[in-house]
């Protein structure tokens, strides 16, 4: 689609969202007519975004459950909602036409990948509330896959039903599939038929990505999405030349915010990604702020073809950002500063240490015999910009999750000193 015919298309789809939210939700008409907008055609384009106001988690939350929902309860068909660890959850609902609209996105992302009629994909993500199991299920039906529904845990099993049933597109977050290689290598099985990986709901390094390729020869995917917007891949994911994130925006539009100004930054530059959603009914979002941290990578055509934007993968959130003795970093960066260090492997922890207001961080680490640490205080150091304390351990000595890691953990030094 060129860029007149997509402008075109969302600036249509634009003007229908408004007309849509106006007319079924009493919370959109408040937050609406605070900026000035009563009727949908006082907005005739997209370059009016940002006179509307952005939402939040905390509008999901003061809305919990339905508040926001744009249909009748009865049209409601399937919802899923992400953790509530630090208020009420967030709450997705769909209709049929949301459940569709979902499974076109996810399945563009298969075919992308390569994915052709029939190809095994083994889905590791749970079946449940969290959105990744159902999201990558209902794609793969679209893209007409066979579907191996294993959700998470029972690695073994999960190994030996992949060289069963000669998976080719293994789904799931990086952090897992690092598990999966461990016990391949325990059980001393092989996946010669595994050719793709896609994976999400974690950011992960460049040199994770190389390392997970190169063990498990496969070419790996970046995908994006979450519950606001839908559910895993509803936003994109990287095509074959992985330049970039490739945004559905036929179906979202996607804007690089500066975190506090809220204001607009130039593309290439980092800022917040924040999403409308042109084409969900059931509970769409106008300018939600994600915070996540990416930037504009190219608004060209790429070389697979493809013209709709293209964004960097997420460095990280505007709330995971650690800040210890001055210096600002971000998990994703020890991740790929550890995996420069030859002999070190992709298990690791970042543990802040906090004593009477001061703060402090230790990195402990899974490595062979030939890392000390004084190899890797010095690496760090070089690449954080500051000395950190830690250990390293032997392969296995860590602890493992059956699925997402858990990569930061909070401490006080005197609760640390007792369990030594």
């Amino acid at each position: 689609m060129s860029a007149d015919e997509l402008k075109s298309h969302q600036n249509r789809r634009f003007r229908e969202l408004l007309r849509w939210v106006l007319s079924r939700n009493d919370y959109y008409r408040k937050r609406f007519s605070a900026s000035g907008l009563t009727q949908p055609d006082d907005f005739s384009s997209i370059e009016q975004l940002q006179k509307l106001p952005t939402l939040s988690k905390e509008d999901f939350r003061q809305t919990y459950p339905l508040g926001m929902c744009c249909v009748d309860k009865e049209e409601i068909r399937e919802m899923h909602m992400s953790s509530g660890s630090t208020g009420s959850p967030v709450v997705m609902p769909y209709n049929e036409a949301d459940i569709e609209q979902w499974a076109e996105c996810m399945a563009r992302c298969y075919v992308m990948a390569g994915a052709v009629p029939g190809n095994p994909v083994q889905i590791t993500p749970s079946f449940g509330l969290f959105n990744g199991g159902f999201g990558m299920y209902h794609g793969a039906r679209k893209a007409g896959l066979f579907v191996i529904p294993t959700g998470s845990g029972n690695t073994e099993r999960q190994v030996r039903l992949a060289k069963d049933f000669s998976t080719k597109i293994l789904c799931g977050v990086v952090s897992y599939t690092i598990r999966i290689l461990e016990v391949m290598r325990a059980i001393e099985v092989e996946l010669p038929c595994l050719k793709i990986g896609i994976f999400g709901a974690e950011s992960f390094s460049e040199g994770m990505r190389k390392r997970i390729e190169s063990e498990l020869g496969i070419e790996s995917f970046d995908i994006y999405g979450m519950t606001e917007t839908g559910g895993v891949g509803t936003l994109g994911m990287d095509c074959p030349f992985h330049n970039g994130i490739h945004v559905w925006e036929d179906h979202y539009l996607v804007e690089i915010l500066d975190p506090v100004t809220e204001k607009p930054v130039p593309d290439g530059e980092q800022g917040e990604v924040v999403v409308t959603s042109l084409t969900r009914q059931t509970l769409p979002v106008i300018r939600f702020r994600t915070g996540d941290l990416s930037k504009i990578v190219s608004r060209e055509k790429c070389d697979c073809g493809r013209t709709h934007l293209r964004i960097a993968p997420i460095v990280g959130r505007t709330d995971d950002m650690l800040i210890v003795k001055g210096v600002n970093f971000f998990p994703k960066q020890v991740e790929h500063a550890l995996l420069e260090i030859p002999g070190v492997l992709p298990h690791y922890q970042i543990v802040i240490e906090e004593s009477e207001g001061v703060r402090d961080v230790r990195i402990n680490v899974e490595a062979d015999e030939t890392v000390t640490g004084y190899m890797v205080e010095k690496h760090l150091k070089e690449r954080l910009g500051f000395s950190p304390k830690g250990d390293v351990f032997k392969p296995g000595e860590l602890p493992r999750q059956e699925g997402k890691a858990q990569r930061v953990f909070y401490t006080t030094r005197e609760q640390l000193n007792s369990t030594k």
